[in-house]
Parts: C-alpha cells; sequence; structure tokens
C-alpha cells in the first residue's frame, strides 16, 4: 500500500465528513487507506458517518488521548508506505498524492517531511505553512510581536520562501505532514508528552536533527478552516504554553542562559495574556445560520468579480477547482462558502450552516 492517511479528530463531524469526501476522492488515484483516530468526541460524531465511509478504519479512544498520541495510534495501525498526518477540518484536492508522491520520490534519499500551501476558508494563507527554526530572537519575536532588528535575521515564518514556491522549510504544521511511515517511526513519531500544540515543531525539529530536509510545496493549496474542533479559552491557555515550555526543556535547557531567557518569556507572555482577558473561562462554538437566498451560487469563474458573497456547490466544481477558486479570486473583502457534495450543510470561515431556505 502506498499511502495511510491518518486524521485524528474531535468534535468535528462535519469538516470530518468533508474532509473524508475528499481524501477518498484524491485516492481513486493512488493506493491508500485513512485512518480516523476519535479522541473521545462527546458529540460522537463517529455515529453519524460511519455508514458512509465503509472502507474508513475508525479507531475510537475511550479517552482524549491528545493529538500526538493519536497520531502515533493511527501511525501503529497504518500500512502505507508513506503517512499523511491531516487535520479533519481541511479540505484537499484530487490531485493531490500524484503531485506529492512524485515530488517525495524524487527527493527520498534526504526528505524528512512535506508540508503544502494551507490556506483558510476565504483564501488567506498561513504562514505557518512554513517555519523557520525556534530561536530566542525570532520566537521572542513571535510571543511579543516585535524582533530586535537584526542585519540578516530569520523570523519565525520562513518568509525568504515565497507562497507558490518548492523548498526546505525547516518546520512544518500539523494540520499537514506527510512522510516515509519508516521515517516517522526512526524519529519516534510525535512526543506523547504534547497533549496539543508544539507536537509539529518538535517532529520538524527532530527529522532536522536526524539530518533528514524538510520540504514546503507551494505548488499545491489545501484549505485548513484552521481550529474549527479547537477551543479557545483558558484550558488552551495553558495547554498551548504548557507546549512551548517543553519544548524549550528538551532542545535548550543545556545552556542555562538561553533557556532561562525563553522560560521568563513564556512566563511574561502567558501572564500578560491572562490578565488582558484574551482568554473565556469556556469558550462555546456558535455556529451562525446562513440563508442560502443571501448566498450567490455562482456556475462559472466568470461570475465571481461582480460577488463579495459567493456559494461553491460540490455538484458543480470538483475539489481541486474550488481550491483554485478560493485561493484565485480571495480578496479582504470576499467570503467564499461550500455547499459540498452529499452533505446538506454550508461550510465557511464562520461555522458550519445547516441549509435553511434552498433556492433549488
Amino acid at each position: 500500500m502506498k499511502v495511510s492517511v491518518v486524521i485524528v479528530s474531535y468534535n468535528a463531524r462535519y469538516y470530518l465528513e468533508q474532509c473524508l469526501y475528499s481524501v477518498e476522492k484524491a485516492l481513486e488515484r493512488t493506493e491508500g487507506e485513512i485512518i480516523v483516530v476519535d479522541n473521545d468526541s462527546p458529540e460522537k460524531p463517529i455515529d453519524f458517518i460511519r455508514d458512509k465511509f465503509p472502507n474508513v478504519h475508525f479507531i475510537e479512544s475511550k479517552e482524549n488521548l491528545g493529538f500526538a498520541k493519536a497520531n502515533n495510534l493511527g501511525v501503529e495501525k497504518a500500512k502505507g508506505e508513506y503517512v499523511l498526518i491531516l487535520n479533519p477540518d481541511t479540505l484537499i484536492p484530487e490531485n493531490l498524492f500524484e503531485r506529492i508522491l512524485n515530488f517525495a520520490q524524487e527527493i527520498d534519499d534526504v526528505m524528512g517531511a512535506m508540508g503544502v500551501r494551507l490556506i483558510d476558508a476565504n483564501g488567506n494563507f498561513h504562514p505557518e505553512s512554513k517555519r523557520n527554526i525556534p530561536t530566542l530572537q525570532n520566537t521572542f519575536g513571535k510571543l511579543f510581536g516585535t524582533l530586535i532588528n537584526k542585519k540578516n535575521s530569520k523570523g519565525y515564518y520562513k518568509t525568504e520562501v515565497g507562497e507558490l514556491d518548492i523548498a526546505p522549510a525547516e518546520i512544518l504544521v500539523g494540520a499537514f505532514m506527510f512522510l516515509r511511515k519508516s521515517v516517522y517511526e526512526k524519529v519516534g513519531g510525535f512526543d506523547p508528552r504534547y497533549f496539543m500544540y508544539g507536537e509539529d515543531i518538535d517532529l520538524s525539529y527532530s527529522l532536522e536533527l536526524n539530518h533528514y530536509t524538510n520540504f514546503y510545496f507551494g505548488d499545491i493549496s489545501v484549505i485548513h478552516y484552521k481550529g474549527e474542533s479547537t477551543r479557545k479559552d483558558k484550558k488552551y491557555l495553558k495547554i498551548f504554553f504548557g507546549a512551548m515550555e517543553l519544548f524549550i526543556q528538551k532542545y535548550y535547557r543545556k545552556n542555562s542562559m538561553e533557556y532561562g531567557l525563553y522560560w521568563l518569556g513564556l512566563k511574561l507572555r502567558f501572564a500578560y495574556a491572562n490578565f488582558m482577558g484574551r482568554f473565556k473561562d469556556e469558550d462555546i462554538k456558535v455556529s451562525k445560520k446562513v440563508d442560502l437566498n443571501e448566498l450567490i451560487s455562482i456556475k462559472s469563474r466568470s461570475e465571481i468579480e461582480n460577488h463579495t458573497q459567493i456559494l461553491l456547490d460540490g455538484n458543480q466544481f470538483s475539489h481541486q477547482e474550488i481550491i483554485e477558486i478560493i485561493s484565485e479570486y480571495h480578496t479582504s473583502e470576499r467570503e467564499f462558502y461550500i455547499r459540498p457534495k452529499k452533505m446538506d450543510v454550508i461550510i465557511g470561515s464562520n461555522g458550519v450552516s445547516h441549509i435553511e431556505n434552498s433556492k433549488d
């Protein structure tokens, strides 16, 4: 078997369903399998979608293992030569695997992991798709929104590599990481001490330390709704900064001065976020209802320019076409919504909306 797609899901029913349809379509061109690890979701999304995907291997954990352990469990069950770690709130194009497999085989001797160009639901690029190795300078820049000016210094994001480039990039994002299963296992996979956040930086860095080269493949775009299954409350705040603290302990403890500065910076940033009330006691996501009559359902690209609220119907466009349209025609004022094929919902940047008044 060539590819195993491992998806760890937590309360992401409609995103997961859309994602699975897109992965199944892409795997029509490649021998592969799909493994979904559900992290004890209270909403039990697998109960609603299991019958729609008889060929998907669902693993239901009895507890929330966290992102790292759950992915390691999925990879352990994988039979593919390559594994794709994929978030459930993603949409991939039909030609994904043939494109990345061709490139992976060209650089097979040196490749660690490969990432792609991730965009949000309205076509905005996610800069974390390609990052530099964390240093004291760029980490403080990320934490506090400023950098000490230094000639030739590298920032947190790898801006020296263009959005559409294909080039080495030391740090990739866990929403999409493609690599050989043997390489994943050789470096130990995700460090299970990370519950959520930081594990992708850790794995990327571990690959680089083991003399592999990570690559950013900007010639392929994937939609990542980004955090739709993640709560942004005080619990998140503690987990996020706890992950960052684990990373600096693991890699910078030997240099007591550098470690001390990292540790102090994290503590100050945590205290500041908490003091400013950036995170609520509990974050409850409320989906906005969208009336189809308020959206413009287009039939071709020529209809886009005069509209700002655009509906892309999965019965009209392929996943690849949807991603290309959103990427090419995005503006700061324009919003895109997707009505996935076989689903009676609309998915956009503001969440999932059940169809109420259809034009059909």
